[in-house]
């Protein structure tokens, strides 16, 4: 699941919003990190309307401008939470490789290799 579709199924999970409505969210859910533009928020509610994951909840007129409100189905509080699942696993196991000290050394911890020693051919190659 992409991040895009990630936080436009979160700002779906509590009611149904418009699209501007689900812009607003998804940058006050993801503290200002995903911004997303309007044809890629459109593309987002494409597909995951043809997944089965979102449907049009209604259709409303306002200033005269027709506002399309989504709401989730079944199947993408499914899919939602287990992305949530699988995301905070994924933050589990770091946590857990971080406390235990598993980082892999920094450059300045590798140790130099040992020069060679023995004969060398012409051009310095050993």
């Amino acid at each position: 699941m992409t991040q895009a579709a990630f936080f436009v199924l979160t700002a779906l999970a509590d009611q149904p919003r418009h699209g501007y409505g689900i812009l607003r969210e998804v940058e006050e859910l993801s503290s200002g990190e995903v911004q997303l533009r309007v044809g890629t928020l459109y593309g987002v509610l494409d597909r995951l309307t043809a997944d089965g994951l979102i449907v049009l909840d209604r259709e409303e007129v306002q200033q005269g401008r027709l506002r399309r409100y989504y709401r989730l189905t079944d199947e993408g509080v499914q899919a939602l939470t287990a992305e949530a699942e699988r995301m905070a696993a994924g933050a589990s196991a770091a946590r857990k490789r971080i406390t235990a000290g598993r980082r892999a050394p920094a450059p300045a911890d590798v140790k130099p290799a040992k020069p060679a020693t023995g004969p060398r051919l012409a051009g310095g190659l050993a």
